[in-house]
């Protein structure tokens, strides 16, 4: 009995401090952010100064944060819905016909560096001029979110009875009417968690947007640099946008905490 409460004991001591350890980074960059740049170039007075909010007031009213945060939820949220639209139906249709060397394509495109298909993409999206549009950036994210969302539901739908899908066929319904009012309805947790990743996945992409958005859609992780000049960086204000980027994500992640670990348990057994 001792030595089971001493393992457990043990057990909470090394889950505190790889809690920690990973949340450390956030605890600093949401301390930091209330600090001015004396404050924060100091290594006194850590948890004990006076809190300012000049540097969120800098961020909305010197830098117009707001327009980017609104090209962010644009090609966020427009990837994802595309992503969905054409990867739940392919999904599906790989997971009941067995097409596995299809998703083996699909998940080669997966491992692919994004960076290989960036000089490519820029430079058709030149030829059609079609930089700095939220087009450009909605279809470049969808390179990351597509083949991610395809991935989870083909174990997720494989792990659902035929059974329900046969039942559906013999009560008079076709296969669109059987994937869209049967299917869909009871995949809730796996297009969840699908689609929540594949968001945050394009809320915090650096690579594509750098080159191909312009002032008119420049997103959040490229709004950073205007924080960062020759001669200095601005830590306060840098710190307050960094913590409003991770603000809507890490929202996101705590209300759909359980979808999120029932959409993964569920899409990784099979039968």
């Amino acid at each position: 009995m001792k030595q089971s409460r001493g393992l457990n004991v043990l057990y909470s001591l090394l889950t505190l401090l790889v809690l920690f350890v990973f949340a450390f980074p956030f605890i600093w960059m949401l301390i930091a952010s209330f600090k001015t740049q004396a404050q924060i170039m100091s290594t006194e007075n850590f948890l004990f100064f006076k809190p300012t909010t000049k540097n969120y007031m800098s961020v909305f009213k010197e830098y117009d944060f707001l327009k980017f945060i609104w090209n962010s939820l644009i090609v966020a949220v427009g990837s994802t819905l595309l992503s969905l639209l054409l990867g739940l139906p392919a999904a599906y249709a790989i997971a009941r016909h067995h097409l596995h060397k299809l998703s083996l394509v699909i998940l080669v495109a997966r491992i692919i560096p994004g960076i290989t298909f960036l000089i490519p993409w820029f430079i058709l999206f030149s030829k059609i001029n079609l930089v700095d549009t939220y087009t450009a950036l909605v279809l470049s994210h969808m390179l990351v979110g597509l083949p991610f969302i395809i991935w989870i539901m083909i174990s997720f739908f494989e792990g659902l009875p035929t059974e329900i899908e046969e039942a559906g066929l013999i009560d008079g319904c076709n296969h669109h009417q059987v994937f869209l009012r049967i299917i869909m309805p009871i995949s809730g947790p796996g297009v969840i968690t699908s689609s929540l990743l594949s968001f945050i996945f394009s809320w915090n992409n650096f690579m594509f947007s750098i080159i191909l958005a312009g002032d008119k859609t420049k997103t959040l992780p490229i709004a950073v640099f205007n924080f960062m000049s020759y001669s200095e960086i601005n830590w306060g204000a840098l710190m307050a946008a960094a913590c409003i980027i991770t603000l809507p994500v890490l929202i996101i992640a705590l209300l759909a905490q359980r979808y999120i670990v029932s959409g993964l348990a569920a899409g990784a057994v099979k039968g």
